[in-house]
């Protein structure tokens, strides 16, 4: 889909939808965004892509006005405090990759507990976010945001006296082996 045609399914969307995607675009609610443009334009023939470049293009046109969700902190002290704040008790810093449309491939630093048994996510490192930690650092055969995760991992872990665990930092794998409790 071309500039054109995106902005042609754009003012082929119903008043209210507009407003209901622009308003989600604003508080940088994304997926919303085109899930809502989506399904309107649906019967018209809009495809997911075409959704993703509609909102893609209301993001550029409202630029600076968007709330954008701040990045996670990715120090010592606050990764620290945000693992040992998750109920249960902390038995291993995990780093997973996962992705999207939006971010690509980016990495989840996750608390895992046992006593109560879970995971909890201390913090998400999406490129933009590592590109900026790296400033200008050469991440050698990583993916930025494995990068900065093997690092900003092993610092808490290390501090909570845990193991650190990042089955695939070389190559982005959202099917990786788990780490888990049972496995130490």
């Amino acid at each position: 889909m071309t500039g054109i045609r995106a902005t042609e399914c754009w003012e082929r969307l119903p008043q209210e939808v507009r407003e209901q995607a622009d308003g989600l675009v604003l508080r940088d609610a994304v997926f919303q965004s085109v899930r809502v443009v989506r399904k309107a334009g649906q019967p018209h023939g809009l495809r997911l892509p075409d959704a993703q470049l509609v909102v893609s293009e209301r993001s550029v046109h409202h630029g600076d006005r968007i709330a954008r969700t701040p990045d996670d902190p990715l120090d010592l002290d606050s990764l620290t405090a945000r693992a040992a704040g998750v109920p249960g008790c902390v038995v291993a810093i995990e780093a997973v990759w996962d992705g999207d449309t939006v971010h690509d491939w980016f990495v989840i630093l996750l608390a895992v507990a046992a006593d109560p048994e879970g995971e909890h996510r201390p913090a998400t490192i999406y490129r933009r976010t590592a590109l900026r930690h790296l400033a200008g650092e050469d991440p050698g055969p990583f993916h930025p945001s494995a990068a900065v995760a093997d690092k900003a991992g092993r610092a808490p872990a290390g501090r909570l006296s845990v193991p650190f665990r990042f089955a695939s930092p070389h190559t982005a794998d959202g099917e990786a082996p788990r780490w888990r409790p049972s496995r130490r």
